[in-house]
């Protein structure tokens, strides 16, 4: 059985979820004595937690060796919307909330659809390909590149600038990923500038001209939001769209069944949530000494939500709560993909709609494909990632 070490890269490499199962049933609120914190197992436990900032704050770092309170910050970049309470976490999350409203998300449908048709369309039938790179990356890359106005000739110094952030956010600070945060915000820089003199309808120009309490953004807090919504308007669909291909490439039952009615897919998108979790954990700190499930934290301590267990207890989903099933009933049960209370992903209307859209145009195009090699998995304790996914698609 794999030993528990969710500080450790390679902990996710190889089978975590025996490691979840196992410590759900005997220690769910688990000291981990290596990494000196915290760690929920169970699905009520870390929705109790994301439901209580004022127990648990993430103003003090929210990822396993993360920047705590009084570190210096890397490049100077202040804290993230993630890495707030209410109410400054609310105030600033108003600035642009109106660019993800379900109204606003509906309104994106036909431009997401020929994204997804024009990366589908060139996929080779008959040949091998990986989907990462050919689908799974353009279609949530291209749509925050969109709204953040980014023009089409930058997109791939975009992918790769994103990529950075996501290792250096799962441990791996280099100097490559530090030369590519840098390259990143003088980039945005450049952009914010450009915005002011003239500006556009796009995101950039909307935090420009944004106010919180009668005071603008700083720019150093406008880069902070850029990155944040390249990052997470980006790279955890990349991973939904390839987890669930992946899944479904090894189920052709359940790939038939969904072809057969589309309106099935947005049903098998929350089970592809659920069991692909994009986000392996985040984490909080206590504000004072409490309790849970008898065991004493105390104030300052480390909390990590571990996102993937929680979406496998047996309590919620059932003895089978380890299978995929994409006829699995979610009403009235929530997955915690997304997060839950006042940090609930902003962009989880935007990630449902390009994976149903994808999905959609998948299985209406290409739907017979199978593995044709071994998929290869990010190397990270933050992002639940695929790097390679080599499917051969019927002629």
């Amino acid at each position: 059985m794999t030993a528990f070490a969710p500080d450790d890269p390679d902990f996710y490499q190889e089978d975590p979820y025996s490691a979840f199962r196992r410590l759900r049933g005997e220690d769910p609120v688990h000291w981990y004595e290596r990494g000196g914190f915290w760690c929920l197992l169970k699905h009520a436990d870390v929705e109790l937690v994301s439901r209580s900032p004022q127990l648990f704050t993430n103003t003090r770092g929210i990822m396993i060796g993360g920047v705590n309170q009084g570190d210096q910050r890397p490049l100077g970049i202040p804290p993230t919307i993630l890495e707030m309470d209410p109410p400054q976490h609310n105030r600033y999350r108003k600035l642009v909330i109106q660019a993800f409203t379900p109204q606003a998300i509906a309104k994106l449908e036909p431009r997401v659809r020929q994204i997804a048709r024009e990366a589908l369309d060139a996929v080779p039938r008959g040949e091998t390909l990986d989907f990462v790179p050919a689908v799974s990356v353009p279609i949530p890359l291209y749509v925050i590149a969109e709204m953040l106005g980014v023009p089409k000739e930058d997109r791939p110094d975009f992918e790769r600038w994103s990529d950075a952030l996501i290792a250096a956010g799962g441990g791996l600070l280099d100097e490559h990923t530090t030369a590519a945060t840098g390259e990143l915000l003088g980039y945005f820089q450049r952009h914010l500038e450009e915005r002011r003199r003239s500006p556009r309808d796009d995101l950039v120009s909307v935090l420009a001209e944004a106010q919180v309490d009668g005071d603008r953004l700083g720019d150093p807090e406008i880069l902070m939001f850029c990155l944040t919504l390249l990052v997470a308007g980006n790279e955890t669909t990349r991973n939904l769209i390839s987890g669930g291909t992946w899944a479904l490439a090894e189920r052709p039952e359940q790939r038939r069944w969904l072809a057969a009615d589309p309106a099935r897919i947005p049903g098998a998108v929350e089970e592809m949530l659920r069991w692909w979790t994009p986000v392996w954990s985040f984490s909080r700190r206590a504000r004072r000494d409490t309790v849970l499930r008898g065991r004493e934290i105390r104030e300052g301590e480390q909390v990590i939500l571990l996102y993937p267990s929680a979406n496998r207890d047996e309590e919620v989903w059932g003895d089978d709560a380890e299978t995929f099933d994409v006829r699995r009933d979610h009403a009235g049960r929530r997955h915690l993909s997304f997060g839950f209370g006042e940090h609930l992903c902003l962009g989880a209307a935007l990630a449902r709609l390009e994976a149903r859209v994808t999905f959609e145009e998948l299985l209406r195009s290409h739907p017979h494909f199978e593995l044709a090699g071994p998929p290869a998995t990010l190397r990270s304790r933050l992002m639940h990632g695929v790097e390679r996914l080599p499917l051969a698609f019927q002629a």
